[in-house]
């Protein structure tokens, strides 16, 4: 489907659900003075026509091969958000209504009644209002949700641990501790002091680890530059290490040439090193206590299409001892499906990013929804399966809308833990 189709159908469909909602919200006003209706439905027809306007300009942008700034793209962000998640919790109520009147009157003649102003008769006319009533009530839950996201969710960092038992843990690794973060898209920051306070509290934890799984920018190296010294502040007593992600190779960038992609990435290495990173780029990294061997494998990223697959599993497992507890480092939680679980290597624990929970969900104990489950089936939290364990990070940072809702930016803590083999039957 050419391109320019299927941007006319998806303005097409929001221009319809755009005017339905405003049916529904003409119930509620018609009850105002004139000057007072008037003056809401020109607030409320400005509001989009703005946001139209900004869709348009930020497409015909990236059609003409430019990109538009940040700054515009979280304005295009929080309106396509803001406007619309409401929107649609607004018009389940009033669509269960007219699906309702359809069906009580018996087919055609009641289409003529759906979406009107002002229905025929008293009775539908007050049950349509106090239905439009019900409606704007459950639609101010998550554009407050959606408000609260973009001013404080984006750094309310949230740590979670888990400890996780292994039969073939070496005893001297019982305790060992690993602190993961990832998808830091430094480029999306606008609050230093929020920043520097979820560094610190990464370094509260006391790990004996720190790793980061990938996406350290939007799309260019300098993004780090402002953020290179606060992220220096990390400390772990057996090392930092770290993978790329398919936002750090500069993909989605048009370059002046091949060598100037190249030198965004060579610059973006020199930031891993200057933090204190060891980029593990299909490479691996032995770590010894009181005997025992822990390799921290780690490989480039590896994703199903459009993604890229650089990770070589194979590169990076090659000469790494038989007896040594491996942790691999993927940035996208596919390449465990795809590949780790399969891998001829036990595997004992994967650890990855990439979806940042879409940054929109609901997770209370016992529920955990995302609209970024229809894509990735494993997209937070711990999973596993033949006794392998993949730990999906939320991710610290945030990418397009410019917030988060329900899905908390995360530390994630992990115990290693030595787990007493089954009694034999």
């Amino acid at each position: 489907m050419p391109a320019i189709l299927r941007i006319g159908i998806l303005v097409g469909l929001l221009i319809l659900l755009d005017g339905y909602a405003y049916r529904g919200l003409r119930t509620l006003t018609d009850g105002l003075a004139p000057h007072l209706r008037k003056t809401a439905v020109i607030l409320w027809w400005s509001i989009h026509l703005i946001f139209w306007i900004g869709l348009l300009a930020a497409t015909l942008l990236f059609w003409s091969g430019n990109r538009p700034s940040p700054d515009f793209m979280r304005f295009i962000g929080i309106g396509l958000i803001l406007l619309y998640a409401p929107k649609i919790v607004f018009m389940i109520p009033l669509l269960l209504e007219d699906g309702y009147r359809l069906i009580r009157g018996g087919g055609v003649w009641t289409l003529k009644q759906i979406g009107q102003i002002a229905p025929e008769t008293p009775v539908i006319e007050g049950r349509r209002r106090f239905v439009s009533m019900i409606a704007l009530g459950l639609a101010s839950i998550p554009f407050a949700g959606i408000v609260h996201g973009v001013t404080f969710g984006k750094y309310n960092f949230t740590v979670r641990r888990k400890t996780l038992a292994f039969e073939d843990l070496p005893e001297a690794l019982d305790g060992f501790t690993i602190t993961q973060i990832s998808d830091l898209h430094v480029g999306s920051f606008d609050d230093p002091e929020a920043v520097a306070r979820g560094v610190q509290l990464i370094n509260q934890q006391g790990s004996d680890i720190i790793v980061f799984t990938g996406d350290m920018v939007n799309n260019k190296a300098e993004e780090m530059d402002m953020w290179q010294t606060v992220f220096a502040k990390m400390k772990a007593p057996h090392g930092l290490y770290s993978v790329l992600g398919n936002h750090d190779y500069g993909d989605y960038v048009t370059w002046p040439s091949a060598e100037a992609k190249q030198q965004n990435l060579d610059r973006l290495v020199r930031h891993h090193e200057k933090i204190g990173f060891r980029l593990l780029r299909n490479q691996h990294h032995i770590i010894e206590r009181d005997g025992a061997q822990l390799a921290v494998v780690g490989v480039e990223n590896w994703g199903l299409p459009p993604f890229p697959q650089h990770g070589d599993l194979d590169k990076a497992l090659a000469q790494v001892p038989q007896n040594a507890f491996k942790i691999l480092l993927s940035h996208d939680p596919t390449h465990w499906e795809q590949e780790v679980l399969s891998h001829e290597t036990r595997l004992p624990l994967t650890l990855s990013g990439h979806t940042h929970g879409m940054q929109f969900g609901i997770e209370i104990p016992g529920f955990r929804w995302s609209p970024v489950k229809f894509r990735y089936s494993r997209w937070a939290d711990l999973y596993e399966e033949t006794n392998k364990f993949l730990y999906v990070n939320r991710g610290f940072g945030f990418l397009g809308f410019p917030g988060r809702v329900g899905i908390w930016p995360e530390i994630t803590v992990l115990r290693l833990q030595k787990a007493k083999p089954m009694p034999q039957a």
